[in-house]
């Protein structure tokens, strides 16, 4: 195995050249693009693997076009076992016109065995790598070496800082943090007026340095129209950190104040190698049987947070959505349980892309959600979202491979393409649930919440379901009061006598264990409905969103969109006045408000007391329940009331109070104006 090093310029050309280097058909190296320019000079360092001198490596020069599909410019054939000089000029051509001199494409080539590898020392050019006096202003560092194949992915996750140092007057400071990685670099959001800021913010690094390398942080504070002011500095040692796994840093400042919380993944790449995979511990016999045994139920009480392990094999995904204009995409895929994250090679140029990678992850909470992600990597900004599924733990299927289709970043619904994963999950009942009962692993990384219609009508839909069902429920109680039908009221007063009389507390649990082993009746059976009705419901919410949101129908444009927000906005403030009133009514009640209704509470709160001392609750409770029976065969024309809520509606809210008060100031002005005319 040998690793050439060149750099490399076109000379004679004039357009947005980049260059493209392949091996064995396979696209290993992909320039920088160099807009608009006679003699483009691109002095890229990169290294590369080669297996064998026997393959040619193969130049390809193209013109960058924007909306369009790329030019060829010539191509060139670079033949290693020849390799005698350290600067080579290829004659670019095109295959189809060999007569046409397409230009020049000049290189500086090292060539060397890799290290610990045995080769006939007249392969090995010791020659060192000299350019001439027109380039030494463009001289690169290894540490800057921009097109370098990347052999991993080092995902930050800026959490929260504490304690920060104050730069403002006020005492407070608005502090960003700045993230560089050689030449990469990364800057976080502003948090104005704090020493406690909330990021929650997450980037990725390329890795090129096997070993590991460093992160470089620094702490400013954002002031308006001036320098910002320094907070402090922090280092990350990445050769320290262990790979495909999570790591929670609390990181202090140096030349300041206070501390970094970080969370670091340090995921190997596939780049170099497709078959560079994590190691597949449950495909063999003998770890799978120890992993086993390490979360039987004979180890429940050993290590109560470890509550099991989950492998998942990305396998590939087909019939991805084109995110590019070429019409393919440069898809990646994202797997995240809780808050470890890990992330696939990119396979370029593909709509059918094959990743064949392992993970796995240690199971926290058994009732987490694995969620794989696939996105479109770009070199200039931020990758697109193609799609994303989400399983529950508890639903998978040990060992089955099984295609997904993906869905939306809210997966609301579908999107194009569908991806195939195989998921295996061992845990420890026992453990899980136990884990059950602690609070649930905060979600470090949160998107920010947007204000979206649909999702206000969705939620207020879900809200106003579960409204109707009380409110379903109370009518149907109510009607047995009111004996709509005879026999139903006769059967629910004597089931009403026969509890209250024989009321135990342990007939509460047994009460509730009832519609749960009803409702597992009709799953065992086949009988049940429960999702589909759900399924029903929100599609019926998504369907009507799209039908509002259809920019073809002619019947619902812009101003029942308007309309529609309208009605939820207006029936969420009547709901929230409700709510709030009745509870300023009840405070205002004790606070004497209206002195002669505090008074009747006196009275009903000492006569409750005295009733509750002297006679037991079961036959208050039986006394109640005949009451509501009977009112309406002893007045079939009476009218329905609850006391409490009529009580209750005597007593004004603020908003009341407040225009009883102006109502009387204004009076009491009115007043003294009228005094001071007569006198």
């Amino acid at each position: 195995m040998y690793i050439i090093q060149y750099t490399l310029h076109l000379s004679h050309r004039t357009s947005d050249p980049y260059v493209k280097f392949k091996i064995a058909g396979k696209e290993v190296f992909r320039s920088k693009t160099i807009h608009k320019n006679l003699n483009p000079v691109w002095d890229e360092r990169v290294s590369l693997l080669v297996e064998t001198l026997r393959e040619p490596l193969y130049v390809k020069v193209f013109d960058y076009d924007f909306g369009l599909q790329d030019d060829f410019m010539g191509s060139a054939y670079l033949y290693l076992e020849s390799l005698e000089t350290l600067d080579v000029t290829l004659d670019l051509k095109d295959p189809q016109y060999p007569d046409n001199n397409l230009g020049t494409l000049e290189l500086a080539v090292t060539l060397t065995p890799k290290e610990g590898d045995v080769r006939d020392a007249t392969m090995l050019l010791r020659r060192n790598w000299k350019r001439s006096s027109k380039y030494q202003s463009m001289r690169l560092s290894d540490v800057h070496r921009k097109a370098q194949l990347w052999r991993g992915i080092v995902s930050i996750s800026l959490i929260e800082g504490r304690g920060l140092q104050p730069m403002d007057a006020n005492g407070l400071s608005d502090p960003y943090v700045k993230f560089r990685m050689g030449h990469q670099k990364y800057k976080s959001k502003t948090i104005p007026k704090t020493l406690n800021p909330q990021w929650r913010e997450q980037f990725d690094f390329h890795l090129y340095d096997e070993q590991g390398g460093y992160v470089d942080i620094t702490v400013w504070d954002k002031d308006a129209g001036k320098k910002d002011d320094f907070m402090g500095r922090c280092t990350i040692d990445l050769s320290l950190l262990s790979k495909e796994h999570t790591h929670k840093l609390d990181v202090p400042l140096e030349e300041g104040e206070g501390v970094l919380v970080l969370l670091v993944t340090l995921t190997a790449s596939a780049a170099v190698s497709i078959s560079d995979l994590s190691v597949n511990m449950l495909d063999d016999p003998h770890e799978r049987r120890q992993i086993t045994q390490r979360y039987s139920l004979w180890r429940s009480l050993h290590n109560l947070k470890d509550v099991g392990v989950v492998q998942v094999k990305v396998i590939r995904a087909e019939g991805l959505m084109a995110a590019d204009v070429t019409g393919k995409s440069d898809p990646f895929c994202v797997v995240e349980l809780s808050n470890d994250r890990l992330q696939t090679h990119t396979v370029y140029k593909n709509l059918n892309p094959e990743w064949n990678k392992v993970f796995t992850f240690n199971v926290k909470d058994i009732h987490s959600v694995l969620e794989v992600t696939v996105y479109d990597e770009d070199r200039d900004r931020s990758a697109d979202f193609l799609g994303k599924v989400a399983i529950p733990l508890l639903n998978i299927q040990n060992g089955e491979r099984k295609a997904y289709a993906l869905k939306s970043k809210e997966l609301t619904g579908p999107t194009k393409g569908v991806i195939f994963l195989e998921i295996d999950v061992i845990f420890n009942a026992v453990k899980a649930g136990l884990r059950t009962l602690i609070p649930i692993e905060q979600k470090y990384i949160e998107e920010e919440p947007r204000v979206s219609k649909q999702l206000l009508l969705r939620n207020f839909n879900r809200v106003r379901r579960c409204i109707m069902f009380l409110i379903n429920t109370g009518c149907y109680i109510n009607s047995c009061f009111e004996w709509d039908s005879p026999q139903r009221s006769i059967c629910a007063f004597v089931l009403f006598v026969i509890v209250v009389w024989n009321f135990e507390l342990y007939m509460i649990p047994l009460a509730l264990l009832l519609p749960l082993a009803w409702n597992y009746i009709l799953i065992a059976s086949g009988k049940d409905t429960r999702q589909d009705v759900v399924m029903e419901d929100l599609l019926e919410d998504e369907d009507e969103d799209f039908d509002k949101d259809d920019k073809d129908s002619e019947r619902k444009g812009f101003m029942n969109k308007l309309y529609a927000i309208q009605d939820v906005c207006i029936s969420v403030q009547n709901a929230l006045d409700e709510v709030a009133s009745y509870g300023e009514r009840i405070k205002n009640t004790f606070n004497w408000t209206v002195p002669f209704l505090s008074w009747l509470a006196i009275v009903a709160l000492g006569v409750s007391t005295i009733i509750i001392y002297f006679i037991p609750l079961r036959y208050i409770v039986l006394a109640w329940g005949v009451n509501k029976f009977t009112k309406k065969l002893r007045d079939p024309y009476t009218i329905d009331n609850n006391e409490l809520l009529d009580f209750l509606s005597r007593v004004p809210s603020d908003v009341q109070v407040v225009g009883e008060l102006y109502i009387f100031y204004v009076f009491l002005a009115s007043q003294l104006s009228l005094l001071k005319l007569i006198f």
